[in-house]
């Protein structure tokens, strides 16, 4: 078994086998998810580099890391995960759900909340994150593998009409 094996972004609240395009859990395409195991160490390595600048996107709208070292320190403390994968904004979604409703000392966290977290509970701003990079995720998808399909339906449909064959 491989020491420095990388692990799976997944968290156990997969969508995707219930038809859905991007894991609602985890963010990753259906076919990221299918494919997993089968992925060389790089084709991993570009799944987490994605995840982690999407995650780094939504959250940097919401809290500065002030201190990553604290922030690692805390999480560690309070039993939670930190994706090493990630960048220290990936981990915050993590800090938010385990906190429910549970008011944060951010500072202590290592973290400063920005004005559009104030005055929501860490399960609102987890949820809202949350909601924020499935559709970011969703767009990335649909730009990226759906709409090409789309193009090319378009571009055959295009070309039967001028051949008169529509």
């Amino acid at each position: 078994m491989a020491v420095n094996r990388i692990r799976t972004p997944c968290i156990g609240v997969c969508s995707t086998v219930f038809g859905d395009t991007v894991c609602r859990g985890c963010r990753r395409f259906s076919h990221e998810v299918v494919d997993w195991n089968a992925y060389s160490d790089e084709q991993k390595t570009i799944v987490w580099q994605r995840l982690d600048l999407l995650l780094c996107q939504v959250v940097d709208n919401y809290f500065v890391v002030t201190d990553a070292d604290r922030l690692a320190a805390q999480m560690d403390f309070q039993n939670l995960r930190c994706q090493t994968q990630l960048s220290p904004q990936g981990w915050v979604p993590e800090l938010l759900k385990a906190a429910g409703k549970q008011q944060i000392p951010y500072d202590r966290f290592g973290l400063r909340a920005l004005p559009p977290a104030r005055g929501l509970t860490p399960r609102q701003l987890y949820e809202q994150i949350s909601a924020e990079c499935h559709a970011l995720s969703q767009a990335h998808y649909d730009r990226s593998y759906a709409r090409p399909v789309t193009l090319v339906a378009e571009l055959t449909e295009h070309a039967a009409r001028e051949k008169g064959l529509l």
